[in-house]
This record gives structure tokens, sequence and C-alpha cells, in this order.
């Protein structure tokens, strides 16, 4: 299930050189650190009007396992935090949000 969602200030999305790559490694990690099934794993970038904050958000919504520690989370959140300062310089502000399966309803 991961569905991680990048909000990007318009004034630092020219940051962010090659989406490609950064898109394949946040896949990467989703899978290596939380067992996603890659076929599993939703990765988009949303361009936002900068307000205050971070000029990065990152929002993960995942399904809560037995596997899914509070460290392996905070690992989770650290690397991504590394992979996202390596690709833009810039800082991320990072929330995650677990949810059990059986309340959990998906299509497609």
């Amino acid at each position: 299930m991961p569905n991680l969602t990048f909000y990007i200030s318009e004034n630092h999305a020219d940051k962010f050189k090659n989406l490609s790559d950064f898109t394949r490694q946040c896949s990467a990690l989703c899978c290596a650190t939380l067992g996603a099934d890659p076929k599993n794993v939703h990765i988009i970038f949303i361009d936002v009007k900068p307000g205050c904050g971070q000029p990065v958000y990152a929002e993960l919504f995942y399904r809560l396992t037995t596997w899914r520690t509070h460290e392996v989370m905070e690992n989770f959140m650290r690397e991504l935090d590394c992979a996202t300062h390596e690709a833009s310089g810039l800082t991320t502000r990072i929330r995650c949000f677990g949810f059990p399966a059986e309340h959990l309803f998906a299509r497609n």
C-alpha cells in the first residue's frame, strides 16, 4: 500500500533535477525498509503554493503490520529525509500515518 505524496513549494520545485531517479530511490526505500510489494507502492509529487514551514512536505499512508515497528518507521523517515536532501538540497517535513488492514478499502 505505501502511498507517498510529496508536496513541493512551487518556488523550490526546480531543485529536484531528476524526479525519475528520486522516485526509484523512494520506491526502493518503501520496498526494502517497509517490506512493500513494488506493485503496491504509489508515489506522487504535487506542486503547491508556498505558505509557511518547510519547502517540502512528505506524507506517507501505510498499512500497519507487526514488522513496521517504531524503529522501522524512524529508519524509513531518516532515510527518506537523506534521500530528499540529496535529491534537492531541501529539508523535508515528514509525517507517516499507519492504518490497520481491516480499516483500509482500496481499488486499483
